[in-house]
């Protein structure tokens, strides 16, 4: 962002609706526009060039590259002039039978586009897709709005049973109104107590749209159908959907997770699923409490899941790094001398953020941005104002872990330093209540604080690439094997070249490096370096032959027959020298835009056989974490003493588990989505947003009901585009940092 730009509220007369997807700044007299989606700068042009940005039209300016389907769609339509047209007299409203509720009045008078002009600017109309038709025989109320005259003399609350509803007289509802269809939808999830984020499952569209299809009366499933047929068919519709992604283990190999969970009542859990790029699959749930920490029973648990799998296509085993597993892994790789056993690399890396917390100019900053976002987090008027100065952002960021929590929030809120001093140096922050508290004028103090502000941007920066690697290890949109290596480099890199002088880079460096330690008996990190084709021909060549010895480790485990091992080594150089079709035009250019493993099953034909190597290698995960559901109590299963029941439980815990994975695949569900309020951020977030003391006195000041929503937390962590590039775009050189960083031949 340019350091003479101001940050500005948008005012409600501001009534466009791209006005709800930008961020606005004022240059001097100048009135500059910036997209929440991919970070363009209008410095001129008006809203109706930006909307063509986000529309795909192409106009004056660029298309928006990152700007979700949903929004482009509505922008086109805002474009055309036409979001609706709608029959003044064709006006439907759903008499819907509620609990214990008569049948609401809704009242849609006037035009759709008097609706859209509201003076809120977060009230608008959504086109959302709940009904194709009512069949005429529905239970339909047709009411004009109230005030309104009745057409000629025609009583238009009668039941309309000669024409069908159109799907705009339902669905297009003022955003913040009383929709009738939602109002039905959360009463029932209110009733049943399920976590509300349940409306963001795959699975509830098509319901949606299923209930639709059958028009009125369609009869609901029983509790006796559900525990029954219907869990039946679903279970053998997961089992069939495991048994494709089956077929490809034998080609990209797979990884098996072993995710360990200790409930509230001591029970310790063990959850085995199986990793390759095409989908994770759940197979079973063990309770291991009596033998946790017997490394024989872990072995034998781990035997029989690789036998039921195929050691052939299993490349490695990812546990924690606790002692037992230790052990384990040792005996594994005895027992098994084509696999690999492997520490989770997500907690490696979240061990080497938990250290550099630790530090004591780090912890003082981070205690102190704690007890900024702790104030306004929990007095909504506060909390209110700052999103109005950031444009409805959040200064939380979430992560995949509470330690990469810290460092990313510290982040964000150095990304939004100028909105949050335009916020402390505001009228409506004088005009505050609770800017005159001691809370309020310790966090005026802390936004004002030079010094506050430069430690933020330098734990920022020497920490954001461990964060790009705890991403990249966590991703489900890529295999992480053919990255990690380059991002702890780059990691290293980038405190070298902040710190300068090496007594200070030291500090952290050792930090890595201890924590790295327990990674150096695995080759495949280097060797996914080695083989990830953007990576090697943009590396040194000496630094080629100093990660070999971990890639010939990889060939001798990998590749047991020996024949072959030795035309892999042959293969080597014909990559070395880019030949045959390594080195066409399109295979170069393709190194940019290609996932490695896809570049290589396309372009790798000429050396078969590293070519498969290289897949196999290059097609695994480092994480464990991250893959269990927080909704499913696993736990149930085995507190249930009825054989029949627990076996029920059992199967319906896999058809979850297992439908759950595959919204991981299905679902690109970006975490700029989330409210950091939300229940499922409680467990990262909860030192970031709660106040160390609840009492009554706070109720007034704590109104959510008050609150306004975020539009999305759109100044992510993580710029637009590919995760990794940044990894990738200048050259390795650097031995030192090798050395730190490869392998050395020892025991586990």
């Amino acid at each position: 962002m340019e350091l003479n730009l101001v940050p500005i509220s948008i005012t409600r007369q501001k009534q466009d609706p791209a006005w709800n997807h930008c961020e606005v700044f004022k240059n001097g007299e100048r009135i500059q526009i910036k997209c929440m989606y991919c970070g363009k700068l209008f410095k001129g042009g008006g809203i109706h060039r930006f909307k063509e940005h986000l529309a795909g039209r192409k106009g004056q300016g660029p298309i928006c590259e990152q700007v979700p389907q949903g929004v482009r769609s509505v922008m086109q339509e805002s474009l055309n002039g036409i979001l609706v047209k709608q029959d003044k007299k064709q006006k439907l409203i759903p008499k819907l039978l509620a609990c214990g509720s008569s049948s609401s009045n809704l009242n849609i008078g006037g035009e759709v586009e008097n609706l859209g002009s509201h003076d809120d600017m977060n009230f608008g109309i959504k086109p959302i897709s709940v009904l194709n038709t009512l069949e005429g025989d529905s239970n339909v109320v047709s009411k004009v709005g109230r005030g309104r005259k009745r057409g000629r003399g025609r009583d238009r609350n009668l039941i309309e049973s000669n024409r069908p509803c159109l799907k705009t007289d339902l669905a297009l509802v003022p955003n913040g109104g009383e929709n009738p269809i939602h109002m039905a939808i959360a009463r029932f999830l209110y009733d049943i107590g399920v976590n509300l984020d349940a409306v963001n499952s795959v699975c509830f569209q098509p319901m949606i749209d299923a209930i639709a299809s059958g028009g009125s009366g369609v009869v609901p499933p029983s509790c006796h159908d559900l525990r029954g047929w219907i869990l039946k068919n679903v279970i053998e519709e997961v089992k069939d959907d495991i048994d494709r992604n089956k077929a490809m283990w034998g080609k990209t190999g797979c990884s098996i997770i072993v995710e360990q969970c200790r409930t509230k009542n001591g029970r310790v859990l063990l959850s085995f699923l199986v990793y390759c790029p095409q989908a994770t699959v759940f197979m079973k749930s063990v309770d291991a409490s009596h033998a946790i920490y017997s490394a024989d029973y872990l072995f034998e648990l781990l035997k029989q899941v690789i036998e039921e799998v195929g050691s052939e296509n299993v490349v490695q085993v990812i546990t924690n790094c606790e002692e037992p597993y230790l052990f384990t892994g040792k005996r594994l790789m005895e027992s098994f001398p084509s696999l690999y056993w492997a520490p989770c690399l997500a907690h490696c890396v979240d061990l080497m953020l938990q250290d550099f917390s630790n530090l004591k100019w780090i912890n003082e900053t981070i205690e102190q941005a704690k007890s900024l976002t702790r104030f306004i987090y929990n007095q909504s008027s506060v909390l209110n104002t700052m999103r109005k100065f950031t444009s409805g952002n959040d200064v939380v960021e979430p992560a995949l872990t509470c330690f990469a929590a810290n460092f990313s929030t510290l982040k964000r809120m150095a990304d939004l330093k100028l909105n949050l001093q335009a916020m402390v140096n505001s009228q409506d922050w004088l005009e505050c209540p609770y800017a005159k508290e001691p809370g309020g004028q310790a966090m005026s103090d802390i936004v004002n604080n030079r010094s506050f502000w430069n430690s933020c941007v330098l734990i920022a920066r020497i920490t954001y690439p461990l964060l790009r690697v705890l991403e990249i290890v966590g991703s489900k949109k890529r295999s992480a094997m053919g990255y990690v290596y380059a991002g702890i480099y780059r990691a290293k890199e980038t405190i070298k070249k902040e710190l300068v002088k090496q007594d200070d880079y030291m500090v952290y460096w050792n930090i890595i490096d201890n924590r790295w330690e327990q990674q150096r008996h695995l080759p495949l990190y280097a060797a996914g370096f080695f083989l990830n084709p953007k990576i090697f021909y943009n590396t040194e060549e000496h630094i080629h032959n100093d990660i070999l010895s971990a890639v010939f480790d990889s060939i001798e485990r990998l590749v047991p027959d020996t024949n072959i091992q030795d035309q892999v080594v042959r293969e080597i150089n014909l990559y070395k020298n880019a030949m045959g079709d390594l080195g066409r035009p399109m295979a170069v250019r393709a190194r940019d835009n290609l996932l490695p493993g896809e570049w290589w099953s396309i372009y790798g034909g000429g050396c078969p056989n590293l070519q498969r190597l290289a897949i196999r290698i290059l097609s695994q995960t480092c994480s464990s974490i991250g893959y269990k559901p927080n909704k499913i109590s696993i736990e149930e299963i085995h507190n249930t003493r009825n054989f029949l029941e627990r076996r029920r439980l059992s199967d319906l815990v896999f058809v979850q588990y297992n439908l759950y994975l595959r919204q991981m695949v299905l679902q690109n569900q970006e975490k700029d989505s989330l409210d950091p309020l939300v229940f499922n951020s409680k467990d990262i977030l909860e030192d970031w947003i709660a106040d160390n003391e609840v009492s009554p006195d706070n109720h007034e000041s704590s109104d959510w009901k008050s609150l306004d929503p975020p539009v999305g937390n759109r100044t992510t962590l993580t710029p637009p585009g590919d995760e990794a590039e940044d990894f990738l775009s200048t050259r390795f050189m650097d031995l030192d940092i090798f050395n730190g960083l490869k392998g050395v031949k020892e025991e586990i």
